[in-house]
């Protein structure tokens, strides 16, 4: 795999204030992510994980820095990635499978409707809604709908799928089947994805690197978390991993303790050379992102991070 196939570098987003003043949401960040990847950010509210995802997309535009994807700078939208929104965002007026049809003529414009229905129905299937093709979204459950936003994503073949907390919205036992059902597609296809979660545990399931945001405004990357559970992984014996409690509760320790101190504790901290948290047994190990200095921790102490 590309080391950085995706690659952020050293963006900002400032917003002008009253009388002059500025607001910084987060600056100097940089962060990679290499092809076939599955990444999570997490990080409190006002962190601003919503404004890098949509950066990534071309939503938004960074105040300063770039940010790189499979060798070329992001500037606007492109159908080389795609958004699955927190809520569905399906054309009502189009079936499921024109919903998806329309995402498929929309990248291919040379296509004839056969080969564009016969594409849509691929990624129909793939997601587990084969025979509700001519239903509409009002037709459809919550959890439906965001089968159809998955599929719709997919059938564009993405270089990168981004997800804004696609699960947040649905009762505990649809959120848990399209955790499993987006796995399972991006074990199958080798798929990069980058997803914005609050829920510790789905990061845990779903993710190879977790990215910890410090609280905003002024947010920074404080550590990436690489994922020591094994890729097969499954949901019923998840916490019966012996690493699984000591990557659960450093990621919860941030997020309820140093998410808010890290900043006086770590006033050296270099955003381009950001500390990466590689939990093993008997310990976790930190070791800077591009040197080899390291450190060991043992699960339910505070390990700090040296610079």
């Amino acid at each position: 795999m590309s080391d950085k196939f995706i690659s952020i570098e050293g963006i900002a987003k400032r917003y002008p204030g009253a009388a002059g003043a500025t607001t910084t949401v987060f600056e100097n960040l940089w962060l990679s992510m290499a092809r076939g990847e599955f990444c999570c950010v997490i990080g409190h509210s006002g962190c601003g994980k919503t404004t890098v995802l949509n950066i990534l997309a071309g939503l938004d535009a960074p105040t300063e820095g770039a940010v790189i994807v499979d060798g070329q700078a992001i500037s606007g939208t492109s159908l080389d990635r795609a958004v699955i929104f927190q809520s569905h965002a399906l054309l009502p007026w189009r079936t499921v499978l024109g919903n998806v049809a329309y995402a498929v003529s929309s990248k291919w414009r040379s296509w004839d409707r056969a080969k564009v229905k016969a594409h849509a129905q691929t990624f129909i299937d793939l997601v587990g809604l084969t025979g509700s093709e001519h239903k509409r979204p009002s037709e459809l459950s919550g959890g439906m709908k965001q089968r159809v936003g998955i599929a719709r994503a997919l059938s564009i073949t993405p270089k990168m799928m981004l997800m804004d907390e696609p699960f947040s919205a649905l009762d505990a036992l649809t959120r848990g089947t399209l955790q499993d059902e987006v796995r399972r597609i991006c074990l199958e296809t080798g798929q990069t994805a980058f997803m914005i979660t609050h829920d510790v545990d789905e990061a845990i399931y779903l993710a190879d690197k977790i990215f910890l945001m410090t609280n905003g405004p002024g947010a920074v990357l404080a550590e990436v978390v690489e994922n020591p559970l094994p890729r097969d992984r499954g949901r019923t014996d998840l916490h019966r991993h012996p690493l699984y409690y000591a990557l659960r509760n450093h990621i919860i320790d941030f997020l309820v303790t140093r998410s808010k101190t890290f900043a006086a504790e770590t006033p050296d901290h270099d955003p381009r050379n950001v500390p990466v948290v590689r939990i093993g047994k008997p310990g976790l190990s930190i070791a800077s992102s591009g040197e080899e200095q390291r450190q060991t921790w043992t699960p339910g102490t505070n390990p700090g991070l040296t610079a």
